[in-house]
């Protein structure tokens, strides 16, 4: 019959060796994934700016068409009068009151996210 060995004598000599082999591994494991969250972090930083100037473009280009069509009057397809805009524009867009703003500033909060 073989000898009866604790099992918390294995543990004494296992635990060191598994110590020393899986250090190494956890060690790897952790900087990868340190590694990969860097780069998808720097990744959606850059997607967030790339967004951002966009809307800067595309708000730069709407306030360049109104400009263009009649002094900052609203494209001929708007059924409201000059009269009437400054107040359709803050009920419509909010405080900002112009489409750069209301723009920019969307792409402001989706940026922060």
């Amino acid at each position: 019959m073989p000898p009866v060995v604790p099992p918390f004598l294995i543990g004494l000599v296992v635990a060191p060796l598994a110590k020393r082999l899986l250090e190494p591994l956890v060690r790897g494991v952790v900087t990868t994934s340190v590694g990969v969250v860097m780069e998808a972090k720097r990744a959606a930083h850059e997607a967030g700016e790339n967004i951002h100037d966009l809307a800067v473009e595309v708000a730069a280009d709407v306030v360049a068409a109104r400009t263009a069509s009649g002094d900052g009057r609203r494209p001929a397809g708007d059924a409201l009068s000059n009269g009437e805009e400054g107040e359709a524009a803050v009920g419509v867009e909010g405080e900002a009151g112009t489409a750069k703003a209301c723009a920019t500033e969307g792409a402001g909060r989706a940026q922060t996210t």
